[in-house]
């Protein structure tokens, strides 16, 4: 009985809850059709645009209180004036009257994001030129599609082969029609550069000689190398009883000996170096220059003790010795002591030496002896080897009599004269030369002589070149550019000494290897925008190139390339250099500061690494096949505006060994003309993204010189 009564006490709440939920609905269900039939509400508007609608009428429809009336609509948006008839325009009045809101402003596109927020590649910089646009669309219609479905946008016809004769030709030393038109040559001045106009410059490509072969690699090439890529025997003729070089079938090899060495470059080293203990080659001495330096092995040799020399010598009568240097992994330009300054900065040198060099330092009041103590460290040393230095002959002893006077004139100090070497200091500072006699001739150079201006600014605007700069166009979009100069010109040997810094710069550096990595005190001077962040500037740039060499190494294995003879066509303060030092790759760079940019050398030099200052506009002062690497970040987006890209890298193919490889960062706006060019030179040429990504405003340019021209 008691389970009875609960289940039927169950159904009886179930019976009332399901009642009272019916009860509710019903009555919304009647209040909701009230309150849609009500007026007490807003009234809800209807549009049509039909002019005469028709009724409906329907009892189940409710119908909105505003049926059966027209509005114009045009009122509501911001259209142009109506094109409907004026009884048509007085049908259509609005009702309810409404103030229609302003326009929104337009957005004006100021980069790659659209009004969205979206990236585009529609997009447009600077004031807008329709007749350059259309120029643009003509060439992309003649562009051909390469293999990666992108389209080059120059077209460049294959480079031919230059004559036999040209295989060893260097353009600003074999200019002899420039040469013939000099007034005087008694001073050497047809060993130094001549280059060609600009409508004769090379047009082809410097063939290698017969039989060319890969190189010896280094440290093996300091002792031999392939007779076929240097064939010149005249050196073994001149020069074979002093040890310099000697012939061994199909290989030239080097005994290591000179003309005032001939038992050898490395006992003449440490004989230097017991002379004068503190040289201490690899640790106070670097840097070194090596002037007439034969087939270099003095430099070759310095290599074991961590000290880096730069030999040069003239194109003279001993024209390959240059040639032999580079094809043995040393690192030498052709460059003469003359009429100009060399192209390096003060103080660049820790250790200058002249081993029977064939230059007389005291001609015209010493004016060449003047030179080396401008390119000589404050404290740094010159050896000099000659025969006046141990010869009693009168004529000898007549000229070690001159250069003892000129030297003490000069503030220096004899250190030690043994055998067929004397080696001289020069000062700290300026404090001798201030307290010399009145009338102490050489005199100082003025106060506002600039000791590293090698170049200077020729008056000639580039609007002979290029026309009105207002109006020059420069990808498609007209630009104002500041004129640079058409041209520069070489700066003349001053015959007065050099001031030292008041402030001892150039004198303070860090003994190696620490002075690599240490920002030197003369990154004060250097002349560009940055003052208090200088250092910072420095580390960055180091830290930089170190991360991107070492990625090199890992990722595209420089290390297999065998790398030796390295040239940085745009060196900054040297990071590239000292990143290849960091990672261990034996190889030499010669460091390249453009002559429109920031003259960054003496802090290169400061480091312990060398360099030269060069406009790119024209050829460089080296042998064909130089360079085993030629590198340049954002050389080309620079040096557009005044020199024309394909003569750059037309001279890069004659400086670049057959096999050797070039590797650029630059501007994707370069990279289809550098592309167009680097195949028409016969490079095998590939684009790659940067580390930023396929968005990056940069690439990197990889172009590798065939072994054998086809």
């Amino acid at each position: 009985m008691g389970l009875m009564s609960n289940v039927d006490l169950f159904k009886s709440s179930t019976l009332i809850k399901l009642s009272a939920f019916v009860f509710v609905s019903v009555v919304f269900f009647y209040l909701g059709k009230q309150w849609s039939q009500s007026y007490a509400y807003q009234q809800i508007l209807f549009f049509s645009s039909n002019q005469s609608p028709k009724p409906v009428s329907s009892s189940s429809v409710s119908l909105s209180p505003n049926f059966n009336k027209t509005f114009n609509l045009s009122s509501l948006f911001n259209h142009p004036a109506s094109t409907l008839s004026p009884p048509q325009q007085q049908q259509q009045q609005i009702v309810v009257a409404s103030t229609p809101p302003p326009p929104p402003p337009a957005v004006k596109r100021m980069g790659v994001v659209d009004e969205n927020g979206v990236m585009t590649d529609d997009f447009e910089v600077g004031d807008f030129d329709p007749e350059a646009v259309e120029n643009s669309g003509q060439q992309e219609e003649e562009a051909t599609s390469n293999g990666g479905g992108q389209t080059e946008t120059f077209k460049i016809n294959k480079f031919q082969v230059c004559p036999e004769s040209m295989r060893e030709y260097i353009p600003c030393m074999d200019n002899l029609e420039a040469i013939k038109k000099l007034n005087s040559t008694t001073k050497g001045e047809r060993f130094e550069r001549h280059c060609p106009e600009k409508d004769q410059g090379l047009s082809c490509l410097v063939p290698a000689p017969k039989g060319y072969r890969t190189p010896i690699p280094w440290p093996k090439s300091r002792d031999e190398v392939w007779f076929s890529n240097v064939p010149h025997a005249r050196l073994v003729e001149d020069k074979g009883g002093q040890n310099w070089i000697t012939v061994d079938k199909d290989k030239f090899k080097f005994p290591g000996g000179g003309t005032q060495f001939i038992h050898g470059a490395d006992k003449y080293i440490d004989q230097m170096e017991k002379m004068v203990p503190e040289i201490a080659f690899g640790q106070n001495t670097r840097v070194v220059l090596d002037v007439g330096c034969g087939v270099a092995s003095f430099g070759a040799y310095l290599f074991s003790k961590n000290v880096l020399t730069l030999s040069v010598a003239p194109k003279d009568v001993h024209e390959n010795q240059i040639q032999f240097a580079l094809e043995r992994g040393v690192p030498a330009m052709v460059s003469a002591f003359a009429t100009r300054r060399l192209l390096y900065p003060s103080q660049a040198f820790d250790l200058i030496h002249c081993s029977r060099c064939r230059v007389n330092w005291t001609r015209d009041d010493g004016i060449l002896l003047l030179e080396v103590n401008r390119l000589l460290r404050a404290g740094g040393y010159f050896a000099w080897a000659a025969q006046p230095v141990y010869k009693h002959e009168v004529v000898l002893e007549e000229q070690w009599e001159e250069m003892e006077n000129l030297t003490t004139n000069l503030c220096w100090n004899l250190v030690k004269k043994e055998g067929y070497i004397a080696v001289w200091q020069k000062p700290l500072n300026n404090s001798c030369y201030l307290n010399r006699k009145d009338g102490t001739q050489p005199p100082l150079c003025d106060q506002d002589d600039d000791p590293d201006k090698v170049w200077s600014i020729y008056e000639e605007p580039l609007q002979s070149r290029y026309g009105d700069f207002d109006n020059l166009i420069v990808q498609g979009y007209r630009t104002t550019i500041t004129p640079l100069c058409d041209k520069l010109r070489y700066v003349d040997m001053k015959p007065c000494i050099t001031r030292l810094p008041e402030d001892g710069y150039g004198a303070n550096v860090s003994k190696w290897p620490a002075r690599l990595q240490n920002p030197p005190d003369r990154l004060q001077s250097i002349q560009f925008d940055a003052y208090i962040s200088r250092k910072e500037l420095f580390k960055a740039e180091s830290k930089y190139w170190n991360e991107i060499i070492e990625s090199y190494v890992r990722a595209l294995k420089w290390k297999n390339f065998k790398l030796r003879n390295v040239l940085d066509m745009r060196a900054g303060f040297g990071g590239f250099a000292a990143a290849l030092i960091q990672n261990r790759l034996d190889c030499w760079v010669l460091n390249v500061v453009p002559v429109n940019g920031p003259n960054t050398l003496p802090v290169i030099y400061d480091r312990g690494l060398i360099g030269v200052m060069h406009d790119w506009c024209e050829p460089f002062d080296t042998y064909p096949r130089t360079y085993d690497l030629l590198h340049a970040a954002g050389l080309f987006s620079t040096e557009q505006k005044r020199c024309n890209i394909t003569t750059i890298m037309l001279e890069m193919d004659r400086i670049l060994r057959p096999g050797g490889h070039v590797y650029f960062r630059d501007s994707l706006a370069v990279m289809d003309e550098l592309q167009a060019i680097g195949k028409a030179l016969g490079w095998r040429v590939s684009i790659r993204d940067t580390s930023e990504g396929p968005h990056a405003s940069y690439r990197i340019f990889i172009g590798d010189k065939n072994l054998l021209r086809t």
